[in-house]
């Protein structure tokens, strides 16, 4: 190479870069479509609820259980994709998508699903950040090694987004006739308000959507208050 010219060697190595780094998008981006569909499906499902009483939910529980294992599927096809890449480097292409398919874990876990091994369903149970990553096949908070993971981040935004879910329910459940879990859903809505509160969130989305919380809390508040003015509910309640 003479002095003064530039090698089109450089250029051709960086096109093969971008190229290589335009198809593992293009991976990432047809898993996300499959899972974009699969997440309406389960929140079509599981948006049965507000309709359902308590005593027939069970086929909806199931339904969504069937759902969500569609979800987990295509979130193990995601991980096995964007652990051969820096995780920060596409996080941003699928982190809503992971929070909506945590956010129907969590919701069908509140509702009495999601079952796990020497774990029996609940209904009113929060699961941990641990308990949805066993679930969704994924590690939790990695700090050891580079590879997909689910983070602290997307668990606290599906429980904000949880917390919204359930105060519509506490509404729906009125309509129902169902005066009792408005008062479940207060305590347990109460309880993340508090956990939240000892949180110092660095994440600026983060700590606006938390923000939100207590006028959910109040919501729900009111509902309550309004079924013991109307002597729906016990008075020690």
């Amino acid at each position: 190479m003479a002095d003064g010219m530039i090698s089109a060697r450089i250029f051709e190595d960086l096109q093969t870069k971008i190229d290589e780094d335009a198809d593992v998008r293009d991976q990432i981006k047809v898993i996300l479509q499959t899972l974009e569909r699969q997440g309406r499906n389960a929140q079509s499902i599981l948006s049965r609820a507000h309709s359902t009483p308590v005593a027939h939910l069970q086929p909806v529980i199931a339904s969504a259980e069937g759902a969500i294992k569609d979800e987990v599927e295509s979130i193990g096809k995601l991980a096995g994709v964007a652990s051969n890449s820096p995780y920060y480097k596409y996080n941003n292409l699928w982190t809503r998508e992971v929070q909506n398919v945590v956010f129907a874990v969590l919701l069908c876990g509140w509702l009495g699903g999601m079952a796990m091994p020497n774990k029996p369903a609940e209904p009113g149970k929060l699961l941990t950040i641990e308990e949805v990553g066993e679930i969704l096949n994924v590690p939790v908070n990695l700090k050891d090694r580079d590879a997909f993971h689910l983070t602290i981040e997307e668990y606290l935004q599906s429980l904000i987004t949880l917390i919204e879910e359930l105060a519509r329910l506490a509404v729906n459940s009125v309509t129902l006739g169902d005066y009792q879990r408005p008062l479940q859903i207060s305590q347990f809505v109460k309880d993340l308000h508090a956990g939240f509160q000892i949180l110092n969130l660095k994440n600026d989305s983060l700590r606006r959507r938390s923000d939100s919380i207590k006028y959910n809390v109040k919501k729900i508040e009111d509902i309550v208050y309004d079924l013991s003015l109307r002597n729906l509910v016990p008075k020690s309640t």
